[in-house]
Protein backbone atom coordinates (compact mmCIF):
# COMPACT_ATOMS: atom_id res chain seq x y z
CA UNK A 1 0.00 0.00 0.00
CA UNK A 2 1.36 3.62 -0.98
CA UNK A 3 1.05 5.05 2.40
CA UNK A 4 3.03 3.00 4.08
CA UNK A 5 6.24 3.69 1.53
CA UNK A 6 8.65 6.06 4.02
CA UNK A 7 8.36 9.40 2.78
CA UNK A 8 12.95 8.97 2.33
CA UNK A 9 11.87 6.50 -0.20
CA UNK A 10 9.29 8.55 -1.67
CA UNK A 11 12.23 11.30 -2.07
CA UNK A 12 14.32 9.37 -3.96
CA UNK A 13 12.30 7.88 -6.14
CA UNK A 14 10.81 11.79 -7.30
CA UNK A 15 14.50 12.61 -7.60
CA UNK A 16 14.56 9.54 -9.97
CA UNK A 17 11.91 11.22 -12.14
CA UNK A 18 8.94 9.85 -10.55
CA UNK A 19 6.76 12.53 -10.61
CA UNK A 20 3.86 10.86 -8.40
CA UNK A 21 5.90 10.23 -5.46
CA UNK A 22 5.82 14.03 -4.82
CA UNK A 23 1.87 14.17 -5.32
CA UNK A 24 2.16 11.01 -2.51
CA UNK A 25 3.97 13.34 0.08
CA UNK A 26 2.13 16.90 -0.77
CA UNK A 27 -1.24 14.83 -0.11
CA UNK A 28 0.52 13.13 3.07
CA UNK A 29 1.43 16.36 4.64
CA UNK A 30 -0.48 19.09 3.06
CA UNK A 31 -2.57 19.13 6.50
CA UNK A 32 -0.18 20.01 8.57
CA UNK A 33 2.01 22.39 6.92
CA UNK A 34 -0.91 24.21 5.79
CA UNK A 35 -2.35 24.39 9.34
CA UNK A 36 1.29 25.53 10.91
CA UNK A 37 1.18 28.39 8.32
CA UNK A 38 -2.12 29.17 8.93
CA UNK A 39 -1.26 29.46 12.50
CA UNK A 40 1.19 32.09 11.99
CA UNK A 41 0.00 34.29 9.32
CA UNK A 42 -3.73 34.31 10.51
CA UNK A 43 -4.95 34.55 6.48
CA UNK A 44 -6.13 31.73 4.30
CA UNK A 45 -4.85 33.61 0.82
CA UNK A 46 -1.55 34.31 2.38
CA UNK A 47 -1.31 30.78 4.09
CA UNK A 48 -2.11 29.10 0.56
CA UNK A 49 0.44 31.28 -1.24
CA UNK A 50 3.06 30.40 1.27
CA UNK A 51 2.08 26.97 1.06
CA UNK A 52 2.93 27.02 -2.85
CA UNK A 53 5.52 28.75 -2.69
CA UNK A 54 6.74 26.49 -0.05
CA UNK A 55 6.87 23.48 -2.53
CA UNK A 56 8.34 25.80 -5.18
CA UNK A 57 11.45 25.52 -3.03
CA UNK A 58 11.02 21.89 -2.28
CA UNK A 59 10.50 21.43 -5.87
CA UNK A 60 13.62 23.42 -6.94
CA UNK A 61 15.69 21.88 -4.23
CA UNK A 62 14.96 18.48 -4.70
CA UNK A 63 15.56 18.42 -8.42
CA UNK A 64 19.07 20.82 -8.24
CA UNK A 65 20.14 17.58 -6.03
CA UNK A 66 20.54 19.74 -2.73
CA UNK A 67 18.26 17.99 -0.84
CA UNK A 68 20.61 15.93 2.01
CA UNK A 69 19.32 13.33 4.23
CA UNK A 70 20.43 14.59 7.77
CA UNK A 71 16.65 15.50 8.52
CA UNK A 72 13.40 13.63 7.43
CA UNK A 73 11.64 15.25 5.35
CA UNK A 74 8.63 17.18 7.36
CA UNK A 75 10.66 19.11 9.45
CA UNK A 76 13.09 19.71 6.32
CA UNK A 77 9.51 20.95 4.49
CA UNK A 78 8.51 23.26 7.74
CA UNK A 79 11.40 25.11 8.04
CA UNK A 80 11.11 26.24 4.69
CA UNK A 81 7.90 27.34 5.14
CA UNK A 82 8.89 29.00 8.63
CA UNK A 83 11.63 30.86 6.58
CA UNK A 84 9.12 31.98 4.06
CA UNK A 85 6.77 32.97 6.82
CA UNK A 86 9.59 35.18 8.47
CA UNK A 87 10.20 36.46 4.73
CA UNK A 88 6.85 37.22 4.04
CA UNK A 89 6.45 39.19 7.75
CA UNK A 90 9.82 41.26 6.97
CA UNK A 91 8.31 42.12 3.45
CA UNK A 92 5.23 43.76 4.94
CA UNK A 93 7.33 45.27 7.41
CA UNK A 94 4.79 43.89 10.54
CA UNK A 95 4.95 41.50 13.13
CA UNK A 96 2.25 39.04 13.12
CA UNK A 97 -0.79 40.16 14.21
CA UNK A 98 -2.30 38.95 17.84
CA UNK A 99 -5.25 36.81 18.04
CA UNK A 100 -8.50 38.57 18.03
CA UNK A 101 -7.08 41.57 18.11
CA UNK A 102 -6.22 44.48 15.16
CA UNK A 103 -2.98 44.86 15.75
CA UNK A 104 0.19 43.36 17.28
CA UNK A 105 -0.05 45.03 20.90
CA UNK A 106 2.49 43.53 23.29
CA UNK A 107 0.22 44.06 26.31
CA UNK A 108 -3.40 43.85 24.88
CA UNK A 109 -3.34 40.77 26.90
CA UNK A 110 -3.05 42.92 30.10
CA UNK A 111 -5.17 46.44 29.36
CA UNK A 112 -6.13 47.91 32.23
CA UNK A 113 -9.19 50.15 31.92
CA UNK A 114 -8.20 52.56 35.22
CA UNK A 115 -5.74 53.92 34.06
CA UNK A 116 -6.02 57.85 34.13
CA UNK A 117 -4.80 59.27 30.54
CA UNK A 118 -1.08 60.82 32.42
CA UNK A 119 -0.26 57.03 32.87
CA UNK A 120 -1.62 55.45 29.43
CA UNK A 121 0.29 57.85 27.71
CA UNK A 122 3.32 56.49 29.55
CA UNK A 123 2.51 52.79 29.54
CA UNK A 124 1.86 53.40 25.51
CA UNK A 125 5.36 54.76 25.78
CA UNK A 126 6.81 51.07 26.98
CA UNK A 127 4.59 49.05 25.35
CA UNK A 128 6.22 50.69 21.90
CA UNK A 129 9.77 50.44 23.74
CA UNK A 130 8.92 47.20 24.40
CA UNK A 131 7.63 46.55 20.92
CA UNK A 132 11.08 47.97 19.19
CA UNK A 133 12.97 46.20 21.91
CA UNK A 134 11.42 42.49 20.83
CA UNK A 135 11.91 43.67 16.60
CA UNK A 136 16.01 44.04 18.04
CA UNK A 137 15.85 40.11 18.51
CA UNK A 138 17.22 37.70 16.55
CA UNK A 139 14.29 36.16 14.23
CA UNK A 140 14.02 32.45 15.83
CA UNK A 141 14.62 34.12 19.14
CA UNK A 142 11.55 37.30 18.80
CA UNK A 143 9.44 34.53 17.59
CA UNK A 144 9.37 31.82 20.47
CA UNK A 145 9.10 34.89 22.95
CA UNK A 146 6.05 36.05 21.03
CA UNK A 147 4.52 32.47 20.68
CA UNK A 148 5.37 31.92 24.42
CA UNK A 149 4.56 34.96 25.97
CA UNK A 150 1.76 36.88 23.98
CA UNK A 151 0.10 33.78 22.14
CA UNK A 152 0.48 31.77 25.31
CA UNK A 153 1.93 28.77 23.61
CA UNK A 154 3.80 25.74 25.19
CA UNK A 155 7.42 24.82 24.55
CA UNK A 156 5.75 21.63 23.05
CA UNK A 157 3.63 23.56 20.23
CA UNK A 158 6.53 26.13 20.47
CA UNK A 159 8.82 23.22 19.29
CA UNK A 160 6.38 21.49 17.05
CA UNK A 161 5.30 24.98 15.00
CA UNK A 162 9.09 25.99 14.66
CA UNK A 163 10.16 22.34 13.93
CA UNK A 164 12.82 22.33 16.31
CA UNK A 165 12.66 20.56 19.86
CA UNK A 166 11.43 21.63 22.93
CA UNK A 167 15.09 21.83 24.39
CA UNK A 168 16.35 24.31 21.03
CA UNK A 169 12.58 26.28 22.63
CA UNK A 170 13.70 26.57 25.70
CA UNK A 171 17.35 27.93 24.88
CA UNK A 172 15.76 30.32 22.20
CA UNK A 173 13.54 31.88 25.00
CA UNK A 174 16.48 32.03 27.38
CA UNK A 175 18.91 33.82 24.68
CA UNK A 176 15.37 36.31 24.24
CA UNK A 177 15.20 36.90 27.61
CA UNK A 178 19.00 36.91 27.82
CA UNK A 179 19.62 39.09 25.17
CA UNK A 180 16.34 41.87 26.06
CA UNK A 181 17.86 42.36 29.52
CA UNK A 182 21.12 43.41 27.71
CA UNK A 183 19.27 45.98 25.23
CA UNK A 184 17.19 47.76 28.10
CA UNK A 185 20.74 48.11 30.13
CA UNK A 186 22.31 49.39 26.99
CA UNK A 187 20.22 51.93 26.14
CA UNK A 188 19.23 52.79 29.98
CA UNK A 189 15.40 52.12 29.31
CA UNK A 190 12.69 52.29 32.53
CA UNK A 191 10.22 49.44 31.72
CA UNK A 192 8.02 50.50 35.01
CA UNK A 193 6.07 53.71 35.61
Amino acid sequence: MELQIEDSVLVKKYINGEEKALEVLINRHNQKILSFIYSKVLNRDVAEDIFQDTFIKVIKTLKRGSYSEEGKFLPWVMRIAHNLIIDHFRKNKRMPKFEGSEDFNIFSVIKDEKLNVEKQIIKDQIDSDLSLLIEELPDDQREVLIMRIYKDMSFKEIAENTGVSINTALGRMRYALINLRKVVQRNNIVLTN
